[in-house]
């Protein structure tokens, strides 16, 4: 692969540029401006539900509104929670409405918006273990159509199931989705989940996600294929809580995940701007601290680090998402793995990964339309505006 070559984000075009009245604007100079990428540049903020329902005062409230304006002048893409023992801990009374006017305000924003997950035996819902496993495969499916839904038109991506490779054999604790995927299988499960998701709503895309990028995962999927199950998209975490990856290991995950020629989504991204996870804990969720700071030396890590990862992974012909998971320090395992600090501090992270995707990748450009009002434009893909004397309009690259 060639270095920083995003010649395939990129699109050439002859625009014609037309004024209000629809006549064309001869022999003058325009300004493109991007306003909007194509690609998926993520990010999970949680603190955005309580926030736009309002749930927030005072210091909170000014620092939850710092963290949604950093948030959104960054990102064009958010992730939000629907883990099933949070969304209904009481069975019968999911938490929709919270979640429906959180997902539309940020959608009125310009933001694409992904639920996480329909399917997962971590924080699923306790009660299920009051059910016969038949009984839980049906409420498990009825959820799916549920909350697929209810969420049409606003939501239409979602993580359809998360983490299946250790799924069947998960042994912390007993969950109504470890037994049902030990009954059933990970194949046949999977498969009626998606064929479920799909049926609530077949103009959604929905995801497989797993942190497990092992040639386990691998082989997963190509018996999910084998078998007819709909899988379009590939999702994948990288975690790096016990260092980065590295460019060797991030292409080599790349090459073998491509041999599917199927979209890859990276899910869940962590990297840490503190001291670095100890190499043998083995679970991530074993290492529990009350305090884990982030450091000077960690933060210029953390940047330069972050930044390669995403340039390599925004070169890849395959790779049309990346979600940074921890946007806030202090998040899952209360690492310093956050753009921001707790306090709503922007770490150097935030201005490193902001030049790459408004600056280097974003087009601005002047050009001058000839006597038909045509002018030739080249621009990363994407939504743009273009401004000349006396008027606007707007057009989109794709």
């Amino acid at each position: 692969m060639n270095s920083n070559n995003y010649s395939h984000r990129q699109k050439t075009a002859r625009i014609r540029i037309t004024g209000k009245t629809g006549a064309p604007v001869k022999e003058s100079e325009v300004t493109v401006k991007q306003t909007k990428h194509e690609f998926l540049f993520g990010c999970a903020e949680f603190s955005l539900i309580p926030y736009v329902n309002g749930e927030f005062t005072g210091e909170k409230l000014a620092q939850a509104e710092k963290i949604a304006n950093s948030a959104l002048n960054l990102f064009n893409f958010v992730t939000l929670p629907f883990y099933w023992g949070g969304f209904e801990k009481e069975k019968g009374k999911p938490d929709t409405a919270r979640l429906l006017k959180t997902a539309k305000w940020l959608k009125d924003k310009g933001a694409m918006v992904k639920g996480h997950p329909l399917c997962w035996h971590t924080s699923t819902a306790p009660w299920l273990l009051d059910m016969t496993n038949e009984e839980i495969l049906k409420a498990q499916l009825n959820r799916i159509n549920r909350d697929v839904s209810d969420f049409a038109g606003t939501i239409d991506m979602w993580d359809a199931i998360n983490e299946v490779v250790i799924m069947p054999i998960f042994n912390k604790y007993d969950n109504g989705i470890t037994r049902i995927c030990k009954e059933h299988g990970r194949i046949k499960l999977v498969k009626k989940v998606f064929e479920a998701a799909a049926k609530a709503n077949p103009n959604a895309m929905f995801l497989i996600n797993d942190f497990d990028t092992s040639e386990s995962y691998d082989i997963l999927l190509e018996g999910l294929i084998e078998s007819g199950t709909d899988i379009k998209v590939i999702g994948i975490q990288s975690h790096m809580h016990q260092g980065y990856w590295g460019k060797e290991k991030t292409a080599e995950v790349l090459e073998r995940f491509s041999r599917f020629n199927l979209p890859i989504h990276f899910t869940e991204i962590n990297m840490v701007s503190g001291d670095i996870m100890p190499k043998h804990i083995d679970d991530l969720n074993d290492f529990k601290v009350s305090e884990w700071p982030s450091t000077p030396e960690g933060e210029l890590r953390q940047a330069v680090e972050l930044s390669e990862f995403y340039k390599q992974l925004f070169e890849h012909k395959l790779v049309e998402a990346i979600t940074y998971w921890s946007f806030t320090d202090g998040g899952w395992l209360n690492a310093p793995a956050g753009f921001l600090t707790k306090e709503g501090r922007e770490k150097p992270v935030y201005a490193s990964i902001y030049n790459l995707v408004k600056n280097e990748w974003f087009t601005n450009q002047k050009v001058v339309t000839d006597s038909e009002g045509f002018a030739q434009i080249t621009g990363f893909k994407g939504e743009y505006k273009a401004e000349f004397d006396g008027g606007e309009t707007e057009f989109t690259l794709k």
